[in-house]
């Protein structure tokens, strides 16, 4: 357990280090909607290919609660999967905080690639519903992936890369909506650091992405997505 604790905890800190950090230093006016999608996306096949031997590269509680759900893993082992990507989450939003102060054109008020909804916190100034019908359907698609790609020994080798850019198209549809959580750990890192709004609506990023999760975790367990089905 040591070393899947190991690889969550650098798995969670690379995608909110390099995935937020697209965001941060790089933004809109360098990178754009697509660059900071694929951040994401391609920070998960690094990971998926790094430490995905080693733990299966979850790097999100909502995939560890929903292979729970789906049978592939034990309440204690989910626990300590959890422990250590909110861990690595905090530690990679605080990693990109002192590299941000380092210039002097930034501020903590711009914030860290924190998700939001409503006037002034979401990118496109979503509603609170918009957020969470997003939030919980995308997460919902994006674990169904996951369970299914890893379902089959023989689709090990493209697994990574399968789930990688449904992350990147996943980024592409919701940035505008939410910023994209569908991942509580990569909420939570930089709302700690944030603190005020960030970490006000920081409930609706755990409560979705867990709702999402569940039930694609029990869709599988029910057999209606699985090879046996």
């Amino acid at each position: 357990m040591v070393k899947k604790f190991s690889a969550e905890f650098i798995g969670t800190f690379t995608l909110v280090l390099f995935g937020c950090g697209a965001a941060v230093l790089a933004g809109f006016g360098v990178v754009g909607q697509l660059g900071i999608a694929f951040a994401f996306g391609l920070a998960i096949v690094a990971m998926a290919y790094g430490i995905g031997p080693v733990s299966g590269c979850h790097v999100n509680p909502a995939v560890s609660f929903g292979a729970w759900l789906a049978g592939r893993m034990s309440v204690a082992e989910m626990l300590v999967y959890w422990l250590a990507q909110c861990a690595g989450a905090i530690v990679g939003a605080g990693v990109l905080y002192l590299i941000a102060t380092g210039s002097p054109d930034y501020a903590i008020a711009q914030g860290l690639g924190q998700n939001g909804y409503g006037l002034g916190h979401s990118p496109g100034d979503f509603s609170l519903l918009s957020g969470a019908v997003f939030e919980v359907v995308a997460t919902f698609l994006f674990v169904v992936t996951i369970l299914g790609v890893t379902q089959n020994p023989a689709s090990a080798p493209f697994a990574g890369l399968a789930i990688g850019l449904t992350l990147v198209v996943i980024h592409i549809v919701g940035i505008q909506v939410t910023g994209v959580s569908v991942n509580p750990a990569r909420s939570l890192g930089p709302a700690v650091w944030v603190l005020g709004d960030a970490l006000a609506q920081l409930w609706l990023f755990i409560a979705a992405p867990l709702l999402g999760a569940g039930l694609a975790g029990l869709a599988f367990r029910m057999k209606l997505l699985g090879e046996d089905g």
